[in-house]
């Protein structure tokens, strides 16, 4: 099995996932053992800190195929660093694929309710946080845990977790992957889409789990910086993973394309700055990008990006609002419309692999302020060029980018959980505006329910 292993892996990763579906959807090594959770009270050490788990041996990664587990470990879960939360969960770390097909190591929590699946078959949510953040250290894996180190500027994770509880209470599994990879390396949608792709693999082998394998219905989720790997996971599912049994994705508060983005907030937005380090974050996965930027940013340009070096979400939101992002480079003309960048500006943007095979569903607000409506509408016209799409867009009118969030979740649950119960979705394409989500028929009901139980949580009822 070993040799076959060795096979597909001198092979391109669309090409073997094509040719060795086995190898990519059951594991080709032996189970891993499973480490204990750390005692009371002893903290777990951020992952800078913890090499063995977070990168693994090089050699060791590159023996294995995407998704194969490599290390595994329970852990302790709480509501903002210290409410304990009652339910299954471990952590995996995985191998997985960088975007120029490179292997590479990937962290991801796994976590399980103890109340039965809904139908007899547990579905499971592959939830991609907002991790929007240049350090490995505000990764979920680590956010997550009991005792971590409580963190202001790493807020959006903890408050992101109460969608995800809502989704156990409804009686899913839940995967969180760290979809920004070993080099923290945000906004960056193809390897985070890869990164989320193997997570699911991942969780669907580790047999503690008790997930039907391949038969596991699997649904995605992410708002804002977690839409990221959510949307281009979908687009990436026909070719890098096509045995998975997908059966919705759910993306808001999208960024559909980075060269809008950066035209959307250039000088104008008190978001400028989350931009910007987004910016900084491809440049870590792209060469040719990074290339670009120590060739052409000025002085001021330099020092910010030594400014959002390691920082976690609340400053690459709140710092440097209004930066002048196109100013900071001394280029003849457009930085983000050179030439050399182009061919991997288009591969950051959705849209040009082809419509989703699974339903998606897309909310957004027409007033957010930091990811501009027009390019989302873009892609929602793109995508339903193609007669098969399936394809639900909400705009939410009375709303920006919070809020949309928040207003949104009640019913994407309520879309998820039918998708995940095995309701198909309705086939077509179809798009509404509407004052908030929160009127939608039952949404309110989810969302009221999941806050309570989440703060239920915190006095020990389990999940």
């Amino acid at each position: 099995m070993k040799k076959i292993a060795h096979a597909c892996l001198a092979m391109t990763a669309g090409l073997a996932v094509a040719l060795c579906p086995a190898l990519t959807s059951e594991s080709a090594a032996d189970p891993v053992a499973v480490a204990p959770p750390l005692p009371f009270p002893v903290p777990p050490a951020p992952p800078y800190l913890d090499p063995a788990f977070y990168q693994p041996d090089p050699a060791r990664v590159a023996a294995a195929v995407p998704g194969e587990i490599l290390s595994a470990r329970q852990v302790h879960l709480a509501n903002f660093w210290l409410l304990p939360l009652d339910v299954r969960a471990w952590q995996l770390s995985y191998r997985s694929t960088n975007t120029r097909g490179e292997p590479i190591p990937a962290v991801a929590t796994v976590i399980v309710p103890h109340r039965p699946a809904p139908s007899g078959r547990r579905g499971l949510v592959s939830f991609q946080m907002a991790e929007d953040s240049l350090s490995v250290n505000c990764a979920p894996s680590y956010t997550l845990q009991m005792g971590s180190l409580p963190n202001p500027l790493n807020p959006v994770i903890s408050l992101e977790f109460v969608e995800v509880q809502a989704m156990l209470q409804l009686g899913h599994a839940v995967v969180i992957p760290d979809h920004q990879g070993p080099n923290a390396a945000y906004a960056t949608g193809p390897l985070g889409g890869r990164i989320t792709l193997d997570a699911i693999r991942a969780a669907e082998r580790f047999e503690p789990a008790g997930l039907p394998g391949t038969a596991t219905r699997t649904a995605l989720w992410g708002y804002s910086g977690g839409a990221i790997p959510t949307a281009h996971a979908a687009e990436l599912q026909r070719e890098y993973a096509p045995e998975l049994e997908i059966t919705g994705s759910a993306a808001g508060g999208l960024m559909a394309d980075i060269r809008m983005a950066i035209d959307y907030n250039n000088a104008t937005s008190t978001f400028g700055g989350a931009v910007l380090g987004g910016l900084f974050g491809v440049a870590r996965e792209y060469p040719q990008l990074a290339s670009f930027i120590d060739r052409n940013m000025n002085p001021l340009g330099k020092a910010l990006r030594i400014a959002h070096e390691g920082q976690c979400v609340a400053l690459q939101f709140a710092a440097f609002p209004f930066v002048n992002i196109k100013g900071l480079f001394d280029y003849p003309g457009d930085p983000m419309r050179a030439p050399e960048l182009q061919p991997m500006l288009d591969e950051l943007a959705l849209g040009h692999r082809g419509t989703p095979v699974a339903p998606v569903l897309i909310y957004e607000a027409p007033l957010d302020e930091v990811m501009p409506i027009n390019a989302v509408n873009k892609t929602y016209d793109t995508y339903c060029k193609d007669p098969a799409a399936k394809v639900y867009y909400t705009r939410e009118l009375f709303s920006e980018h919070g809020i949309a969030a928040a207003a949104g979740a009640g019913s994407v649950a309520m879309w998820l959980n039918d998708r995940l119960n095995g309701i198909p979705a309705p086939d077509g394409c179809g798009n509404r505006d509407v004052y908030s989500q929160l009127l939608d028929p039952g949404a309110l009901a989810l969302f009221a329910n999941a806050i309570g139980q989440t703060l239920a949580s915190a006095f020990g009822m389990p999940v």
